[in-house]
């Protein structure tokens, strides 16, 4: 049988979870940063693409991304069951929204506590039973 053809299973898992309360462009674009973090694990990005005509195009992460919405509560939750769990874990908080480069986020995030942290946005890869535990009871996205 050629193995080709069979289905591509995944042991891990990659979810993202969006405050409820984000405007359609706020979503899009939290979702665009913290994914473009998780990306950075080189086992999550495939082969590169190619067209008919030979054009070649990016390698994208090679498994589905499920994207959830909750409110400040749930967030809370899911951080810190990520957190207890060893999961790696993008964050966008609502004061990033006010800065406008990369050093001026990370310099907004480092300045709140991690419990006190405005979480508007975070993705999760790892095992897939310990994300799809962390996200227990989220509600995917509209």
């Amino acid at each position: 049988m050629d193995d080709t053809l069979e289905p591509i299973r995944f042991d891990t898992k990659v979810a993202v979870l969006l405050h409820e309360d984000l405007a359609s462009w706020q979503a899009l674009n939290v979702t665009a940063f913290l994914i473009s973090g998780i990306a950075t694990d080189k086992e999550l990005i495939g082969d590169p693409y190619e067209d008919g005509d030979g054009t070649e195009y990016l390698p994208m992460i090679r498994q589905p991304i499920v994207v959830f919405a909750g409110d400040s509560a749930q967030l809370k939750a899911v951080h810190a069951k990520a957190v207890s769990r060893e999961l790696a874990m993008t964050v966008y908080t609502r004061e990033m929204f006010a800065t406008g480069n990369d050093r001026d986020n990370r310099a907004a995030v480092r300045a709140v506590r991690r419990d006190d942290l405005d979480l508007v946005g975070i993705a999760v890869h790892g095992p897939k039973n310990g994300v799809d535990k962390a996200f227990k009871g989220a509600q995917l996205h509209p």
